[in-house]
């Protein structure tokens, strides 16, 4: 039998899906540790770290703010750290230093020092946010890019399950344990996650060549309306995540348990909505699909402020939590679609809107929580506020296509 030695350099079509998968499950375990873990397995911490006075109600609520600091920090530089090295090894840096920030943690040596370190959790989640995607979905074939972009973000509602189940079993042992716990799931994700990146991702990538989008013209004012979109929807998004729990608990005199009860169902959204929400958009197109999302939100966001009924609250929490992740991949498809022809532009489109969502979110995060201090406690107005933003983002949306469509049929005049 004659057998023909396979080109090097060359993949058969068996071995490019092994390595698109292995790349698409290290694209998840990178969610799960840079936000679904280091951003999100701080909220059921918080009540501990302050009933075991490692740091007063104040002091901890200003380490919450520096992790969303550090994230935004660690969106703006994680782009220019990987054009000096690869994708690969900034993400592995990245996930490296999630992890050690998770046992330094388990620590508090003083204000400054855990500060720190939440910072740098931050800024290892920012990064990993804007690098972990692209370099995966820049070798997935255009129609299963929805799939594999829901499978990596529903490592972020993986996070906030594990944050609301797995937290509070460590915590039984004691504080320390927990933040230990934390940093060794960690370590099994990335040590999993090191060998999955793509070989050719970063340098290579970011230096691709433009001929072919000669005579293409830039979507600038789609391109433009995703990222004030994708800001909103940030902003929109803030009452669920960080009052939902209060309102059920204190607001509707419910009780912590249930309020708890009530974020496990959200993060159960979020690990099944970034695969739903692919699955849609390989079907219609992420346009399409981006623009369902924001009617689905808008209804989930506008329903705590029109009514307690507890089944209406859990379609809420389902439909926020799965659009909170699933509106990711659906973002960062629109823009791969909207610079089909200008790829080296994609992953610094991708960062800029991961930027603006930040920024957007760490504001939206503290003014309503100063308008809640100062209006009594008015619950349903962040909801309702939460819900024009979501009104807002549809609605620019759809001016940007109507737009868009009539300057491309004025060209093709």
């Amino acid at each position: 039998m004659n057998v023909i030695p396979q080109a090097r350099g060359l993949q058969s079509p068996a071995q490019a899906s092994v390595n698109m998968w292995r790349a698409t499950i290290a694209g998840f375990c990178a969610s799960l540790v840079g936000i679904g873990l280091a951003r999100f397995a701080y909220t059921p911490l918080l009540p501990a770290i302050i009933a075991a006075h490692w740091f007063d109600a104040s002091a901890a609520a200003y380490l919450g703010a520096a992790n969303l600091a550090g994230y935004l920090i660690g969106a703006l530089a994680g782009r220019p750290v990987a054009a000096r090295t690869t994708d690969a090894a900034a993400l592995r840096s990245a996930m490296a230093l999630a992890t050690i920030s998770f046992f330094a943690c388990a620590w508090p040596l003083s204000f400054a020092w855990f500060f720190a370190w939440r910072f740098l959790a931050g800024l290892a989640g920012g990064a990993l946010m804007v690098l972990a995607a692209p370099a995966v979905l820049a070798h997935v074939p255009p129609s299963r890019r929805g799939l594999a972009a829901g499978v990596i973000f529903m490592g972020v509602g993986t996070g906030i399950v594990l944050s609301g189940t797995l937290v509070p079993l460590l915590l039984q042992h004691d504080l320390r344990h927990a933040w230990v716990g934390l940093s060794a799931l960690s370590l099994l994700l990335t040590t999993i996650a090191w060998k999955g990146w793509p070989a050719k991702a970063g340098p290579a990538r970011a230096h691709a060549p433009v001929a072919h989008a000669q005579g293409r013209a830039l979507p600038v004012g789609p391109l433009r309306a995703t990222y004030v979109e994708y800001a909103l929807n940030a902003a929109g998004w803030v009452p669920h995540m960080i009052f939902l729990v209060d309102f059920i608990a204190r607001g509707l005199g419910r009780g912590v348990a249930v309020g708890a009860g009530y974020w496990v169902i959200f993060g159960v959204g979020a690990t099944i909505g970034p695969v739903l929400a692919g699955a849609l958009a390989d079907r219609t197109g992420f346009g399409p699909a981006l623009r369902i999302g924001f009617i689905l939100e808008i209804v989930g966001v506008a329903i705590p402020a029109l009514g307690r009924d507890p089944a209406w609250l859990i379609v809420s929490s389902l439909i926020v939590g799965a659009f909170v992740t699933g509106t990711v991949p659906l973002v960062l498809g629109r823009i791969h679609e909207l610079l089909a022809h200008h790829p080296s532009l994609q992953g610094p489109a991708w960062r800029t809107a991961t930027v603006g969502f930040a920024l957007f979110q760490a504001v939206a995060a503290y003014g309503l929580s100063f308008l809640f201090a100062h209006d009594g406690q008015d619950y349903r107005l962040l909801f309702v506020i939460g819900t024009a933003a979501m009104v807002l983002a549809l609605f620019i949306d759809i001016v940007a296509m109507i737009a868009y469509r009539g300057q491309a049929a004025g060209a093709g005049q």
